[in-house]
């Protein structure tokens, strides 16, 4: 599976900013999808996650109510909705995919297929 992840770029805070992540693979329901961030110095890190069938979605408590996981089956894609950005948001944010229909991983190493990473940079 290759994952193609876009969307990111320099925004106030307060703004917003819309990621999509591209999956070859079909098809592409047998994979639970997360997203994660790296910021300098800091260890990659869960942002949100959603299952095969778009239920079971989890939030990182840190953008939870501000941000939105959603997948596209038809169009192979998920998306991660940014509302209400911080400086505390800036990274390199990652989709990846999990094999199978199981329950979505939330640590790294639960994936199997990661995007090569789009820059999110708030400024205060």
């Amino acid at each position: 599976v290759q994952l193609q992840a876009s969307g990111g770029g320099l925004v106030q805070s307060g703004g917003s900013l819309r990621l999509s992540c591209a999956a070859s693979k079909r098809p592409f329901s047998n994979y639970a999808m997360g997203w994660f961030r790296q910021a300098p110095g800091k260890e990659r890190e869960i942002v949100a996650t959603i299952g095969w069938s778009g239920t079971a979605i989890y939030y990182a408590d840190s953008v939870k109510g501000r941000f939105t996981i959603s997948r596209d089956i038809a169009k192979n894609a998920v998306y991660l909705q940014m509302n209400s950005l911080k400086p505390e948001d800036t990274a390199v944010y990652y989709c990846a995919a999990q094999k199978g229909r199981s329950t979505p991983s939330t640590i790294v190493h639960g994936y199997d297929y990661w995007g090569q990473g789009t820059q999110v940079t708030v400024s205060s």
